[in-house]
């Protein structure tokens, strides 16, 4: 495990399981397109709660996903051609030229980058692919989305991690030294009640700090949003745009 791992989410792995949204299947079908036929493997580096790995799973005989965090993994979703392990980002359990594509799902701010690409160029078959993306505020309609801003930028502004700013950036402003792919616009999108977004803020890192150092910000949230957000049982909603970025490995 690489020495400057910090687990951000370890304290919220549960509620990270239970309210994370999912990744569209386009977005993976996408993927397999454009991946070669070398190995029939693909590797979800950070892989949280396996969003991601099962997504992958349908398209590729084996899915390698891998996190540094033991509390992440052990709460991740079962797969049969899942295969989960605890490993830092520079160093997958994986062989030489084995894998056809590489994705980090909204953790590649967190990594050592010069020392995960490098590991990427170690563990991709040649012609593979390496796709990245993140996602940062939900968007749900004029009542709701002032007051989400409101508890993003004022309430817990101090207290994101500095690595926040590049999922801000959409990645644009991280090195990326790949071969461009172009590729479509991708997003989330999930009909949610109050309750399940009250439940999916929680997972929210700069919530868990300020929770644990002042107290948590999310009851006076679920006041505002009530007011905002009448009858609990109604669903609405929740889209988050994707920030992709994609490269063939050389």
């Amino acid at each position: 495990m690489s020495a400057t791992f910090r687990d951000h989410f370890a304290p919220a792995a549960d509620a990270y399981a239970a309210y994370r949204p999912h990744y569209p299947a386009a977005l993976f079908e996408w993927i397999a397109a454009a991946a070669p036929r070398v190995t029939g493997r693909a590797w979800d580096c950070g892989t949280g709660s396996g969003q991601a790995a099962v997504g992958l799973a349908p398209s590729f005989d084996t899915v390698v996903a891998t996190d540094a965090s033991v509390a992440q993994v052990a709460r991740a979703a079962a797969h049969e051609r899942v295969h989960y392990a605890v490993a830092a980002a520079e160093a997958a359990p994986l062989a030489p030229a084995s894998v056809d594509v590489v994705v980090v799902a909204q953790a590649l701010h967190w990594m050592a980058l010069d020392a995960f690409y490098a590991e990427v160029r170690r563990v991709v078959a040649p012609g593979g692919i390496v796709a990245v993306w993140s996602y940062a505020l939900m968007e749900i309609d004029t009542a709701v989305d002032p007051l989400v801003l409101h508890l993003y930028r004022d309430v817990l502004g101090p207290w994101w991690p500095a690595e926040r700013v590049h999922v801000d950036a959409g990645y644009r402003d991280l090195p990326f030294p790949f071969a461009r792919l172009d590729a479509p616009a991708f997003e989330m999108r999930h009909a949610w009640t109050r309750d399940q977004l009250v439940g999916y803020l929680g997972t929210w890192s700069a919530v868990l700090r300020r929770r644990e150092a002042h107290g948590d910000p999310l009851p006076a949230f679920a006041e505002a949003l009530a007011a905002a957000w009448p009858d609990a049982r109604e669903r609405r909603t929740v889209r988050w745009p994707l920030a992709l970025r994609a490269g063939r490995v050389a």
